[in-house]
């Protein structure tokens, strides 16, 4: 049994909607009669029709922001709508910066609490479901808002990425309704200035097909020189263990794990990590897990497909000359 209205924060970034976007729309359809969009940008036409692929019927745009923070007018608009009688059953946002800020936001603006870290939604007695992980994914639990239904606030999920995979729906071209956002005052002051996007060669982390990544068991931060020439070889993305980021081994950006990146490639490789819960949390979904440690109790090994108990010292670069023999 589906939910009637159900709306979805569409993040895009250079003119296409991030993946989060992308498998947030395909839940969604799955979950509701009648999907919607919210997004803001000068440039939210070209990138509708591909919303519409992934479920959406109609994109509620904000245009340009004027550098505003995203959260905030976004927090408005969509209160306004709501207190007009347009409301939906279920307001579903990502994992993200300005997800996390247009959710807190809302959430107090409608005086409705906020279910986060979500890794899967369901109906239920037509009543939206979250189903979240705790202790560190060894369980699923349920969790539902009291006082759902008519005449009540709508549901706001906080979807982990990586949850759903992101799959068109063979939908057409949305409609694009420009929405304006009431006058926040004071809190609309903080403009965004300057962006900084990190230089970086090969996939992006949490959309590469194979990840390696570098753990504590390296010894030392030049040691993660191998791990990138690894990546390198197999075209895939470097990632690392918070331990490693902590150590100001690397940057936060690498690191895989419940507070770092979700990842879900087709292979995943770790070299020296133990396999801390956090860390299995990130990257646990992955189809097929190589494990390299010298360990043999490492907790990692208990979800390898295939385990290597040896030095990384020793396994990696051997690796790597195989590689480059192929080559």
């Amino acid at each position: 049994m589906a939910i009637n209205k159900v709306w979805v924060l569409a993040e895009a970034f250079e003119g296409k909607p991030l993946s989060i976007t992308q498998e947030l729309l395909t839940k969604a359809r799955e979950l509701g009669s009648e999907v919607s969009a919210w997004a803001w940008g000068d440039d939210v036409a070209s990138y509708a029709g591909e919303l519409g692929s992934y479920g959406a019927t109609k994109v509620y745009s904000l245009g340009d922001l004027g550098g505003a923070l995203p959260g905030v007018p976004l927090a408005a608009a969509m209160a306004a709508q709501i207190e007009g009688g347009n409301a939906p059953d279920a307001i579903v946002f990502g994992t993200t910066y300005d997800g996390r800020d247009a959710a807190g936001r809302l959430s107090a603006k409608i005086d409705r609490g906020v279910l986060s870290n979500v890794v899967d939604l369901s109906v239920e007695d037509g009543s939206p479901i979250a189903h979240h992980t705790v202790f560190g994914g060894a369980q699923v639990v349920k969790s539902r808002f009291s006082g759902s239904g008519q005449g009540q606030p709508p549901n706001i999920f906080v979807v982990r990425p990586k949850s759903f995979a992101a799959e068109p729906g063979g939908g057409g071209a949305p409609e694009v309704v420009e929405v304006e956002s009431p006058d926040p005052g004071a809190t609309n002051a903080a403009r965004i200035l300057q962006r900084h996007v990190e230089e970086r060669t090969g996939p992006k982390l949490d959309e590469a097909a194979i990840v390696v990544s570098g753990g504590r068991g390296l010894g030392e931060a030049s040691k993660y020189e191998m791990i990138e020439e690894l990546a390198k070889l197999l075209r895939a993305a470097p990632g690392a263990s918070r331990a490693i980021v902590d150590a100001g081994w690397v940057p936060y950006s690498h690191q895989v794990g419940q507070t770092g990146k979700t990842v879900k490639p087709t292979v995943y490789i770790a070299c020296g990590i133990s396999g801390a819960t956090q860390h299995m949390v990130g990257m646990k979904g992955s189809k097929n897990i190589v494990a390299i440690n010298k360990d043999r109790e490492a907790p990692i090994f208990s979800i390898a497909d295939l385990g290597v108990v040896g030095d990384v010292h020793k396994v990696v670069p051997r690796l790597i000359e195989a590689l480059r023999a192929r080559s």
